[in-house]
């Protein structure tokens, strides 16, 4: 049990600076702590299980849970032991995969007798149970304690059997260790500290009095025996403490102890190898003290070694070794490439896992395993991972209750022989394809895995041709985007979020941004202006490029605004004009999926600042340490932005759409997302309360290129792989004109080499599955093609790409030659890359200055005006049947004198009256060559 301490926490409280009693650093080094769980705080209270779960051992107090999957979410999420009701205990215990030693009965002390009646009933019939522990709930259980023992027939109770017990003061804990010394003190944390005098702690008691109390001390030194240990349990060195040196060691958070030659001990203090505390505790018997440590320096032992039984070996040594090299290393050693080079590490993972599961001896089987284990581990280290942190992985997987079934993924295992008849015809289509998008993985599916062929691992699009049999129904089935979950699916689970933010605010806001970006220490959901300048550290050379890319964009958006108002007089006296004023408060969704997205951010927020949007708002998920990536920050405070939201998803567009307390509600909402993004925008679009606009429907990335035989098959592959690294999801064409065999598979070559050089090849991989190429016999036919197809990206690799601009009906934005990659337009031409996906291009613009204005018309009429366009506005109203629109002219004209009041006319107007019943029908022939251009708005 440690120390015998287990320590009652409120999350919310312990996180604060000004806790009162212990903060939860100081609770981590003993070991263990109690948190109880009511339905309203059970998702911040998860969520501090999932952030701390590698710090201490966490018990849960759920006997206030309803739900029987929460309960069920606590064991799985690393919860040690959870405390129950005797009515949930009987239920869990109906769970095979529900270790005894993981439930607590809580023994309440209104009615004692019968819960203990209950519990000798229950283990009669499930002797399996008697190793669960108990624990009497409230500060008086310890004057019960020996009635329930004995009435169970456990007294005195067993060494290895421990019971809970609440106290409130230091006299009840002391006894209650003494004479159980397995028993579990729980203790608030706010009635103790570390402090080892009781003068000044305003009634606190010092932990340490309790540590020791039940601890077997030796009889000549009334010392304590010690062993250190590192984050590992590796055994460091033997040493003795005492409560003082304990008290220091808690106070400080470093290892302290008692040298019975010169006093207290402070390791490190001379030869600089210190060590942070971790925790502390006793073993079974109470007689030896541990102290887990974080070692600095060269080690514990006076000799300069890790540990005073000499070096460490296994897997620790290696890990040792390689956090030296990684900031040691010589430049160009191998050691130094496997650092800095992830594509180099990575491949030696796969090779080393390959070669490990072709060997078949017992030699060669631990050779390989040695050899992989070198390499994933040189591959944590680059990335800070500990073994500690593999091991508490370890340990959280042993500690689930619901496991997964456990086959392998569908590519590793190996394929059955394909009948001939099953598949496929050569580029033909799949009538049975599967309409989810497959998981993206760095090895084929099968042999008959569109992405390739299984044994090479080929990542290739699939072909097809307009000079074959194929008709335009099979080519459009080719060019069908990945299917989306459905719509219905999608909304469903996106509506319960839009309706918990709208009402429950930036609580809300923060609980899902808790769950889906597991940054639980988040406090508040939005960073506000001014930024912190710590918050916008960035090399100088992603400081030039971003300022290079906002001047361009700036300079193209900003020559998109009128110079002046437009103004027409439709005929003599009639005066219409339309200008443009910026809407004032609009919202910017940045995504932050699978990749960070600064030029995003540049190409939402230049526009509004250009368009002078008086309120800026970005809306992006942060990071698991709650913060947001200096890119967009920085960003953020060049275009003014007034807030980040710390937030995505639904989560994030409901909050701008509506308000939170800390939020501004804005008038439109811009940016791209994924599925869920999109639906909500499309939702709180169609809310009228929500008074939101949105730019436009968004999905996954895509590209078209159009290459001729000028195109250079690098410049073209390059192209297809820079959308397809996006997501699993997106899909990249190839339209060939007039390409033969060696020219195509020049341009797959490419392909495939250099998309195995890039880290996210597994994505790429999964783009491929669904992407194409459709090889044509002319330019015309291409342009067909795309225009059908209406890409959010078209590249013109052709010899004359301006010649192809008049027949270019549907795109998003258009790259103009070889020498034009699409990557250009998504960071710094100027020109924007928020555009219309999934064929929206049929229907809607880019991003643009536009996106960022609303135009307001107005019209003048003058006296002259009322006579010439009058007749026409009250013979309309007449035939709608708007008395007072008509009147509304007719009053004017009588003014004027144009009509009579009684409504007969003057002058040479037609003449009309309302008493006509019949009206001669009358034939308007309009001039044949105005009847193409003649619309109806």
């Amino acid at each position: 049990m440690g120390t015998g301490l287990l320590v009652a926490v409120d999350p919310e409280d312990i996180l604060l600076e000004d806790v009162k009693g212990l903060t939860l650093d100081q609770v981590a080094y003993l070991g263990h702590c109690l948190v109880e769980v009511t339905p309203e705080t059970f998702d911040s209270n998860l969520a501090f299980l999932c952030q701390n779960f590698s710090k201490l051992d966490i018990y849960f107090d759920v006997r206030k849970l309803k739900s029987w999957d929460n309960v069920i979410d606590v064991l799985n999420n690393g919860a040690s032991k959870i405390f129950v009701t005797f009515e949930q205990l009987k239920a869990l215990s109906q769970e095979p995969t529900i270790s005894p030693d993981r439930l607590v009965l809580t023994i309440s002390l209104v009615n004692p007798k019968t819960d203990i009646a209950k519990l000798k009933a229950f283990l009669e019939e499930n002797p399996r149970w008697k190793t669960a522990e108990w624990a009497f709930d409230g500060d008086k259980g310890n004057e019960c304690v020996d009635a329930v023992l004995k009435e169970l027939d456990n007294y005195p109770p067993s060494h290895d059997q421990t019971i809970f017990v609440s106290v409130a003061s230091e006299t009840n804990g002391r006894n209650l260790l003494h004479e159980y010394p397995g028993n579990a003190l729980i203790i608030s944390s706010k009635k103790l500290t570390f402090e080892p005098s009781k003068e000044g702690n305003k009634g606190l008691i010092p932990a340490v009095e309790l540590i020791v109390a039940g601890a077997t001390a030796d009889r000549k030194t009334g010392l304590y025996a010690t062993t250190v240990v590192d984050e590992r349990g590796v055994a460091l060195g033997l040493v003795w403490s005492s409560k003082e040196s304990i008290a220091e060691a808690l106070k400080t958070g470093t290892g302290v102890y008692q040298s019975r030659k010169r006093g207290l001990w402070h390791k490190g203090a001379s030869s600089g190898d210190i060590q942070e505390l971790l925790s502390i505790g006793f073993d079974c018997d109470k007689d030896c003290l541990i102290f887990r440590v974080h070692q600095k320096g060269q080690g514990f032992c006076h000799l300069r070694t890790m540990s005073c039984w000499g070096k460490v070996s296994g897997l620790s040594r290696l890990q040792r070794t390689l956090q030296e090299r990684k900031f040691e290393a010589p430049p160009g050693s191998y050691t130094a490439r496997l650092f800095n080079d992830p594509q180099l590490v990575n491949a030696k993972i796969k090779e080393e896992a390959d070669e490990l599961c072709a060997a078949t001896s017992k030699e060669n089987i631990a050779s390989e395993a040695a050899d992989l284990l070198f390499f994933a581990l040189a591959r944590c280290i680059a990335a800070d991972v500990t073994l500690e942190d593999i091991e508490k992985n370890l340990d959280l997987k042993s500690l689930k209750v619901k496991r997964r079934k456990g086959d392998a993924k569908p590519q590793y295992v190996e394929e059955k022989p394909v009948d001939a008849m099953s598949q496929p015809a050569a580029n033909g289509v799949d009538g049975h394809k599967d309409e989810e998008v497959k998981e993206a993985t760095s090895v084929p599916k099968a042999l008959s895995d569109p992405a390739g062929e299984a044994e090479s691992g080929r990542i290739q699009l699939k072909r097809f041709s307009t000079s074959q049999a194929f008709s335009d129904d099979i080519l459009k089935a080719a060019l069908q985007r990945p299917s989306q979950k459905s719509n219905e699916k999608v909304m469903s689970l996106v509506h319960p979020i839009i309706a918990d933010v709208r009402a429950n605010g930036d609580a809300a806001v923060l609980k899902y941004t808790h769950k889906f970006e597991k940054a639980t220490g988040l406090k508040s959901p939005v960073l506000k202006a001014p930024f912190p300048k710590s918050l916008m550290q960035l090399p100088e050379e992603t400081i030039k490029a971003i300022n290079t890319s906002y001047d361009n964009i700036l300079k193209f958006h900003a020559a998109q605004k009128p110079s002046a108002p437009l103004v027409v007089e439709t005929m003599p006296g009639v005066t219409c004009s339309r200008f443009s004023r910026p809407i004032e408060k609009v919202g910017l969704y940045i995504p932050g999926g699978t990749a960070i997205l600064p030029s995003t951010a540049l190409m939402l927020g230049v526009p509004a600042m250009a368009a002078g949007c008086k309120n800026i708002v970005l809306a992006s998920p942060p990071r698991s340490d709650g913060t947001v990536t200096p890119e967009i920050v920085y960003i953020a405070h060049k275009v003014g932005a007034e807030a980040i939201v710390l937030a995505g998803g639904a989560q994030a567009v409901a909050a701008m759409a509506y308000g939170t307390e800390s939020i501004t509600k804005v008038d439109k909402i811009l940016g791209p997302g994924n599925q869920f993004v999109t639906a909500a925008k499309m939702i709180v679009s169609n809310d009228t309360s929500a008074a939101v606009s949105i730019d436009m429907p968004a999905g996954p990335s895509e590209v078209l290129v159009i290459a001729d035989k000028t195109a250079d098959p690098a410049f073209v592959a390059s192209d297809l792989l820079s959308q397809a690294e996006h997501g699993t999801d997106s899909q990249v064409v190839l339209i060939a004109v007039d390409l033969d065999e060696k020219q195509l598979q020049a341009i797959e070559d490419e392909v495939h080499k250099q998309a195995y050089e890039l880290p996210r090849v597994d994505i790429v991989r999964g783009a491929i599955e669904h992407s194409v190429t459709i090889s044509v016999t002319s330019l015309k036919e291409a342009l067909k093609w795309s225009n059908y197809y209406a890409p959010e990206h078209l590249i013109l690799q052709i010899s004359d790409p301006r010649v192809a601009l008049p027949d270019v009906q549907n795109a998003g934005s258009v790259f103009l030659g070889g020498w034009t990659p699409e990557s250009v337009g998504d960071y710094s031409a100027g020109v924007n890359h928020s555009l219309p996906t999934y064929g929206y291009a049929k229907q809607y613009s880019g991003v643009n200055l536009g996106s960022f204005m609303k135009n307001i018309t107005s019209s003048e009429v003058t006296e002259q005006g009322v006579g010439e366009v009058g007749y026409a506005v009250m013979e309309l109203a007449r035939c709608e049947g708007l008395d007072a629109h008509r009147r509304a002219m007719e009053i004017r004209m009588e003014k004027l004198g144009l009509v009579q009041k009684s409504g007969s006319q003057l002058g040479n107007a037609p003449a009309s009256t309302p008493q006509e019943e019949k009206r001669p029908e009358v034939d308007v022939e309009l001039p044949k060559e105005n009847l193409k251009s003649t619309s109806v708005n």
